[in-house]
Order: structure tokens, then sequence, then C-alpha cells
């Protein structure tokens, strides 16, 4: 008799146990109605029939997900090697589970294909330089084609690009060649204000004869300061003025016939 009455007790427990469920709050469960949806229950305690209801549990925090490394050709014809990481999560459960057999593998699919799309459209200059660029569109990208999944993309970064060693070997050969050309733009530019300066300066002195003779007594006060054996006798210009009109007259005498 006791039998009798445990049977269905424990049954009627067991029953009870299979129906309840509770979800934390950042958990969802997506409710089946005889293979129908039917609604998205939770967080907290709820019941379903079992039997007649299923329940799909979606987890609703961001996952972090790395993309694979991708070998990836860019728009110059050079061959890298790839990878990122990928910020999503699940905004629409219902979505996550009808739409889609697994949306965390369709997802890591669609960055892959979408991370050699995007890359293969740009220079090798431009995924070194503008990643911040690159990310916001493969992130827009993926945020639009993933809506459908109920899936949001919070965020893609791309964490290297390798190359091989002699393309290495060759950007550093670009950027010494870059650095001489400026050093020599900065070099002549220097030389080309330089010689203004000095047209300026002559200009100036030729104007004023004071100003010559300044500067000729400056550079005999340089001079005398400097270790060295050689003697240097100032000539001042006026003296040889004297000497060349006596040259010109003596050759004029010596060119004119005598009478």
């Amino acid at each position: 008799m006791i039998i009798s009455y445990l049977v269905p007790v424990v049954l009627l427990l067991m029953l009870i146990a299979a129906s309840i469920r509770i979800l934390p709050e950042y958990k969802r469960g997506v409710v089946f109605f005889l293979g129908r949806f039917q609604t998205v229950k939770g967080p907290g305690l709820f019941f379903i029939v079992p039997g007649i209801q299923k329940v799909d549990v979606v987890d609703l925090r961001t996952v972090t997900m790395d993309v694979p490394e991708q070998d990836v050709i860019s728009k110059d014809n050079v061959t890298v090697k790839v990878n990122a990481v990928l910020y999503f999560r699940v905004v629409d459960p219902e979505k996550a589970i009808i739409q889609v057999e697994n949306f965390t593998v369709a997802t890591s699919q669609l960055a892959q294909t979408t991370l050699r799309s995007v890359l293969g459209k740009h220079d090798l200059d431009e995924m070194l330089s503008e990643r911040d660029k690159l990310n916001d569109d493969i992130q827009e990208i993926l945020d639009i084609q993933t809506e459908a999944w109920g899936i949001k993309v919070a965020n893609v970064e791309i964490k290297h690009v390798d190359l091989d060693e002699s393309m290495i070997r060759a950007i550093a050969r670009q950027a010494e060649a870059e650095r001489e050309r400026r050093a020599k733009v900065i070099h002549a530019e220097g030389e080309l204000q330089a010689s203004k300066k000095l047209v300026e300066a002559a200009n100036v002195m030729s104007e004023n004869s004071a100003a010559l003779q300044l500067r000729y007594l400056q550079t005999m006060s340089d001079m005398s300061t400097r270790n060295s054996s050689t003697i240097f006798f100032p000539l001042p210009m006026d003296v040889m003025e004297v000497f060349r009109d006596m040259k010109q007259h003596a050759d004029a005498r010596k060119t004119t016939p005598e009478q």
C-alpha cells in the first residue's frame, strides 16, 4: 500500500523538478511549444511543460572571439598574415536561435571572410597606418550582416599584420631613403635661404663702402684669433687702385707709337 502511494508522489516530484527553470540575469530562455516559437523567458524562475515545451538558453554577455590568422593579398600585391579580435553579443535571443543554426560559428566565419575582403581593398601602408579606419569599416559591415541574426558587433580590432623578412627589409630601405630625401631637402632649403641673405648683404655693402670696410676689419679680427703660422698683412683697397692705375698708364705708353 505504501509503495502504491509513493510511486505517484515520486513521479510528481520528478515532473515538477523537470518543469522548473532558473536563469541568471545575463541569460534568456527561448521557449518552443510543440516545435513552434512561443516566447522568451527569464531571468529568474519560470516553469515549462516537459515533453511539450522546449527551452534553448542564450547568453547575452559580450563574447570575445579571436579571428584566426588570415592570408591577405593587399591592393599592391603584398601577401600578409592578419589576425583580429571580435566583440559581439546577442541582442535578440529569438533571432539568434531561429534565424541561424549556430550564431557563434556563423559570426566567426563571416568575420574571417570580411577581414580578407576589406583588407584586400587597401595598400600595405594603409594596413599599417590606418588601423582605426579599417577596424571601423569591418565592424560596420559585420554589424549590418549579423543584424538579421540578432547579433550586435560592438568592436573589431586588428591585432597583428605580419610580413615576411624580405618585405620588412624593403620597408626599412624605403624608410631610410625617405629620411635621406628629407635631409637633402632641408639642406637645400637652408642653402637657398643662406644664398638669399648673402645677396642681400652684398647689395648693402655695394651701396655703402663703410660697410665693406667694417666687414674687412671683422675678417681680419677673426683670422688674428686663430692659432696659425700664417702672417696676415692688411692692404687697403685704395692702394690696389693706385697700382692698377699705374699699370694701365704704363701699358698705354707702350702701345703709343713714337712720333
